[in-house]
C-alpha cells in the first residue's frame, strides 16, 4: 500500500504544479491559486504514511517527490523549448499553461521541502509521545504548523518586492485560512485511509500466515 500512496503523493504534487497558474476567489476577501485544492490533500497522505509505515518512510516520500518536481520542471523546459510543429497552434497557451516564473518555482520548491519534512518530524514526534491514541492531534497540529511555514516561505519567496508588505499578510492570513479549515475537514479521511491501510495489512499478513502454517 505505501507505493500507491507514494504514487498518489507524487501525482497530486505533478498536478498542483500545472494548475497553480489559476487563480480562484471564495467570497471577496479569499484569492487561492488552483493548486490550493489539490496540494491540501498531500499533507494527509504524508501523515497516513508515518502513521503506518514510519518516520524513514514519509521522508522517503517528501523526498521522492522533491525529486520528481525536479525532473517534471526540467522536462517542461525541455518541452517548451523544442520547435513546435507547423500544424501545432497552441504554443503561445502551452507556455503559458506550464511555464512559471523562476521565482514561484523557486519558492514551491524550497516551501514544499522545508514544510514537509517539517511535517514529518513533528508528526512522528507526537506519535512518539502517545503511540496509536490521538491520531487526530498529531495530524492536525503537524499539517496546520507546516501548512503555516509552506504559506509563508511561499509568498514571501514569490511576491516580495513586488506587492506591498500589507498585501503579502493578507495572502498569508487568507491561504492559511482556507487550508487551516481544510486541515480540519480532511481528519476523518485520515482516519479511513489509516484504518483501510492497517486491516489490509493485517490480512495480508494472516495470509501469508496461513499459506507457511
Amino acid at each position: 500500500m505505501n507505493a500507491y500512496l507514494n504514487g498518489i503523493f507524487v501525482g497530486l504534487l505533478i498536478l498542483s504544479n500545472i494548475v497553480s497558474v489559476k487563480l480562484f476567489h471564495i467570497g471577496d476577501a479569499i484569492i487561492l491559486p488552483a493548486a490550493a485544492i489539490i496540494y491540501i490533500f498531500t499533507y494527509p497522505l504524508i501523515d497516513v504514511t508515518v502513521e503506518v509505515y514510519g518516520k524513514k518512510a514519509g521522508r522517503a516520500t517528501v523526498q521522492a517527490g522533491f525529486i520528481t518536481q525536479i525532473m517534471a520542471m526540467v522536462f517542461i523546459i525541455i518541452t517548451i523549448n523544442i520547435p513546435a510543429a507547423p500544424a501545432f497552434q497552441n504554443q503561445s497557451a502551452f507556455e503559458t499553461i506550464l511555464s512559471g516564473s523562476f521565482r514561484v518555482i523557486l519558492a514551491s520548491l524550497v516551501s514544499y521541502i522545508i514544510s514537509q519534512n517539517l511535517d514529518v518530524l513533528v508528526f512522528n514526534r507526537l506519535k512518539t509521545l502517545h503511540g496509536r491514541k490521538k491520531l487526530w492531534l498529531r495530524n492536525n497540529a503537524s499539517t496546520m504548523l507546516s501548512q503555516l511555514i509552506d504559506t509563508t516561505i511561499f509568498i514571501l519567496i514569490a511576491y516580495y518586492g513586488t506587492v506591498p508588505v500589507q498585501v503579502l499578510g493578507t495572502l498569508i492570513l487568507t491561504q492559511y485560512i482556507f487550508k487551516f479549515a481544510a486541515s480540519v475537514v480532511m481528519t476523518p479521511v485520515v482516519y479511513l485511509l489509516v484504518g483501510l491501510i492497517r486491516k489490509n495489512e493485517q490480512t495480508g499478513k494472516s495470509q501469508k500466515e496461513q499459506t507457511f502454517a
